[in-house]
C-alpha cells in the first residue's frame, strides 16, 4: 500500500433510518403545531402563535438530535487511524493498533490497542453487512502493510 492510500468509511442503513426518521419527526411535530390553536382542554387558556412555532423548534430539536447518529465515520491511511463516532473522536497512529476487530454478534467493529483498550468504531456497523465487512478488510490491510513496514526498517 501506498501513502497516498486513504480509506473512508461511513455506515449506510442508520444514514438512511436517521435522515428519514428526522423528516418523519419534523412533519409530525409542524403538523401536531398547525392543529394547536383555539382553547385548551379546559378552557382556561388558548393556544398562541408562540405555542405552534415551540412545537416546530421541539421538531428541529428532535431532527438534530436523530441525526448525530449519522456523524460515525473512519478514514484511514498509511499512517494511522482516524475514527469519529457519535461522541468524540480519536487519531490513532497504526503503531498503537494490535488488531482490528469485528465479533461474532457485535454491533460494530472495534480497535484492540496494545494497552488492552477496545476502541469501537460505530461506522462500520454489522447492519451494513459486506459494505463493513469490506471496510474492515481494507483497514486489516494498510495495519498490515504498516507492520511489514516497521518489521522492514
Amino acid at each position: 500500500m501506498s501513502d497516498s492510500d486513504l480509506v473512508r468509511l461511513r455506515p449506510r442503513r442508520i444514514r438512511l433510518v436517521c435522515w428519514f426518521s428526522a423528516v418523519a419527526l419534523l412533519v409530525v411535530f409542524s403538523l401536531v403545531a398547525t392543529s394547536l390553536h383555539g382553547p385548551t382542554g379546559n378552557g382556561y387558556g388558548s393556544f398562541q402563535r408562540g405555542d405552534q412555532f415551540a412545537m416546530i423548534g421541539l421538531g428541529v430539536l428532535g431532527a438534530l438530535v436523530i441525526l448525530l447518529f449519522t456523524r460515525p465515520r473512519v478514514e484511514a491511511d498509511a499512517h494511522g487511524v482516524r475514527v469519529r463516532n457519535i461522541v468524540g473522536s480519536y487519531e490513532l497512529p497504526w503503531d498503537l493498533v494490535r488488531n482490528v476487530r469485528f465479533d461474532r454478534g457485535a454491533p460494530w467493529a472495534s480497535l484492540e490497542l496494545y494497552d488492552d483498550d477496545l476502541l469501537p468504531m460505530v461506522a462500520l456497523q454489522a447492519a451494513d453487512k459486506e459494505l463493513a465487512v469490506d471496510g474492515v478488510r481494507a483497514l486489516r490491510r494498510l495495519h498490515r502493510a504498516r507492520q511489514a513496514t516497521l518489521a522492514q526498517g
